[in-house]
């Protein structure tokens, strides 16, 4: 719902159009290296915006946006927060069922498809009766394109400025169970984000370049790499689709100042560098979220790499970091480090669902966050809305603890946790111990439901190809570091896992895997 004009007012499309002045010929995204300027990315942002202003774009529209890690993903983004509209990404790689759910969902006005998607992104269009303007769609395609549409327009003069709590975004989150529901992001969160993350959390300058790996269409790679670094004025190289080896050639042969990723990018990282021995020269630092890194990969990314990795903590709900190892503090292994300026993570009693009730320092718990960090609520779902805010707290389903200094520690979802003959018994204590085998590349335990034991220890492992491991091996290595109730019984060698928008290890897939077997 998007309130009346006031004269307090804000717009995440202002990141881009102020830095438009203060740097305007600095590169601000290369892409196969195509370079474009602050200046002429706003041109062609509002190019864009003229073109969907005269298709009926206005303030409140809802436009989703099926656009891969390509410099018009930019262009189309901050075109749309300009007209006031609500942007809302979606997974590339999701097909045209699913893309229809989320079209009618969202009840958006129009889709924008980037040309290699239209065959499931015009399919789902068309299911639910929404119009398609394609982007990077050659002519003879015959397609409805965007780029035509704008060179026939007149370009908006600048953004509309909005009311701070007005919706910018709508993203939608996979969620354990059910349909993915849409998280709606303010204007005053998104660009607090931003500004908190610049303000002594993150290191990032005018002109540095930032690894573009990370999904746009996901909260962290769209705040994190791409509201920041047109905020800081940073130069952003895009990686379209990731790879091990093709990141590592961006990090070395382009001089990445800050790379940001996911532990499955940074495990790929490290297993690609084994081929070139060379060290980069300008990389600082590493940014990494999305999931629990194990202190193996941080430990060898910085032996090898010669730079540290900041861990850090949130949700698509935080916009969204809550926490992270300050930059300009040594980070603290194991953490995700303190709350971000503005923010309060804290830890509540998981069994009061109905009411907040803060726990003592070091006590283990439901991690909850409060701030201008926190999302509207969830699109058409207002019970979903008030199970996971309550009190100004929002309950994240993460279990943690925070320590005398601020540090705070995940240890789990709470949903993840696995019951074994009365224990608990936390997948990521399991996982650490499983990544510290020289052959071990990645892991990821589950609980699977069992007759006698109510859940058994399931574990699914990637190993490196000359590590000869099998399952056995890996079953025998486990038990023998860990207590009889943790170490897993169940364990499979897989080649790759099933991966969410953000790289992060879809375990509720291995679980209805080993459902089906």
């Amino acid at each position: 719902m998007q309130r009346p004009a006031s004269n307090l007012t804000m717009s995440v499309a202002a990141l881009l159009a102020e830095s438009a002045k203060r740097h305007a010929d600095r590169p601000a995204i290369t892409m196969n290296g195509i370079t474009t300027s602050y200046r002429e990315l706003w041109d062609e942002t509002r190019a864009y915006a003229g073109a969907l202003r005269d298709a009926g774009v206005g303030p409140g529209d809802r436009v989703a946006l099926l656009i891969p890690n390509v410099t018009d993903f930019a262009r189309v983004y901050y075109a749309v927060l300009s007209l006031g509209a609500i942007a809302v990404p979606i997974h590339a790689l999701l097909k045209r069922q699913e893309i229809s759910y989320v079209l009618e969902d969202a009840e958006a006005k129009v889709l924008i498809c980037a040309a290699p998607l239209l065959a499931e992104g015009a399919a789902g269009a068309q299911a639910s009766g929404v119009p398609v303007f394609s982007v990077l769609a050659p002519t003879e395609l015959g397609t409805d394109r965007l780029e035509e549409r704008a060179a026939a327009s007149t370009a908006i003069d600048t953004y509309l400025p909005r009311h701070p709590e007005d919706i910018a975004t709508i993203l939608y989150t996979s969620g354990t169970t059910g349909k993915p529901k849409g998280a709606m992001g303010t204007h005053l969160a998104l660009v607090e984000q931003t500004g908190a993350l610049i303000g002594g959390t993150l290191e990032v300058r005018a002109g540095d370049r930032l690894f573009g790996g990370l999904p746009l269409f996901h909260t962290f790679g769209q705040t994190a790499v791409l509201n920041v670094g047109i905020r800081a004025g940073a130069e952003i190289i895009l990686l379209p689709k990731f790879t091990g080896s093709d990141a590592l050639d961006i990090v070395l042969d382009q001089h990445v100042d800050v790379f940001f990723g996911v532990p499955t990018m940074y495990i790929a990282l490290l297993e690609a560098g084994k081929a070139r021995t060379e060290r980069p020269t300008s990389l600082r630092y590493g940014v990494s979220g999305g999931a629990a890194l194990p202190l193996s990969v941080l430990q060898g990314f910085e032996q090898r790499f010669g730079a540290k990795i900041h861990e850090g903590y949130g949700l698509t709900e935080t916009s969204p970091v809550a926490c992270l190892n300050h930059v300009n503090r040594e980070p603290r292994a194991g953490t995700v480090g303190t709350p971000i300026w503005g923010v309060d993570v804290e830890i509540a009693d998981p069994t009061e669902p109905g009411r907040i009730v803060l726990l003592e320092r070091g006590e283990l718990g439901e991690v909850v966050v409060r701030g201008h960090n926190l999302f509207s609520g969830y699109l058409n779902r207002p019970e979903a809305t008030a199970e996971a805010m309550v009190d100004g707290w929002f309950r994240t389903g993460d279990l943690g603890t925070k320590d005398d200094d601020d540090y705070v520690r995940i240890v789990d979802r709470t949903k993840d946790m696995i019951l074994r003959n009365g224990y608990n018994v936390y997948p990521r204590e399991v996982e650490e111990v499983l990544m510290e085998h020289p052959g071990i590349t990645n892991a990821a335990v589950y609980g699977v439901s069992h007759e006698t034991h109510g859940q058994e220890i399931a574990a699914s492992v990637t190993v490196a190809e000359s590590s000869g491991l099998d399952a056995d091996t890996v079953r025998q290595w486990a038990a023998e570091r860990m207590a009889a109730y943790k170490y897993p019984r169940l364990v499979e060698i897989v080649t790759e896992f099933p991966l969410g928008p953000s790289g992060k290890i879809l375990k509720r897939e291995l679980v209805a895997r080993h459902a089906r077997a």
